[in-house]
């Protein structure tokens, strides 16, 4: 691929449910093309000095998505990333505006039961600490699916495939 083409793409954006491999595919991008990697959710997480639970716990979710949408406010606006956002930030219009504006999206598909197997164990998912928590994932995807695919420029399926031929994928598509 032609380096020009590269340095030229703008920030690449990864949108997508819970364990849909956003990070890590994300790691593996910025890799390849020489930029840095944020992970929304950890910037949230450095720039408050509290965890997303306690944020959780302590304002609730919309407390966690005002915070979420000025971090992304900030973020969008910086050049040269790639960047994971958290699972619910297209539910804030705001946040699918800065992501389709200001970059290229690619929302990372993930069916319910990949998803249930790559997070069960988590427990710095406030949205997962329920009763039944694969009810909850196949709600959330029913809800934000379509939000997803609203802001995304692209969609690619991440159940099966290495996170490295994901990232190598993911830049066939722009490139093309």
């Amino acid at each position: 691929m032609p380096k020009k083409a590269i340095t030229t793409l703008p920030n690449i954006y990864l949108v997508g449910p819970m364990g849909a491999g956003k990070t890590t595919v994300g790691r593996h991008l910025a890799e390849i093309l020489g930029r840095e990697f944020i992970d929304s959710d950890h910037e949230i997480e450095r720039k408050t000095g509290a965890s997303i639970p306690w944020i959780f716990e302590k304002e609730g979710e919309l407390g966690f998505r005002q915070r979420e949408a000025c971090v992304l406010g900030e973020l969008t606006q910086q050049k040269q990333i790639v960047l994971a956002t958290g699972g619910g930030a297209v539910t804030q219009q705001v946040n699918r505006q800065f992501l389709k504006q200001r970059g290229i999206v690619i929302y990372l598909f993930a069916p319910v039961e990949i998803q249930l197997q790559r997070t069960y164990r988590d427990k710095n998912r406030p949205l997962l600490q329920v009763e039944n928590p694969e009810q909850r994932l196949h709600d959330l995807l029913t809800i934000r699916d379509p939000l997803y695919r609203e802001v995304a420029h692209f969609v690619i399926d991440t159940h099966s495939g290495a996170a490295k031929d994901l990232a190598y994928q993911i830049l066939d598509e722009i490139l093309e």
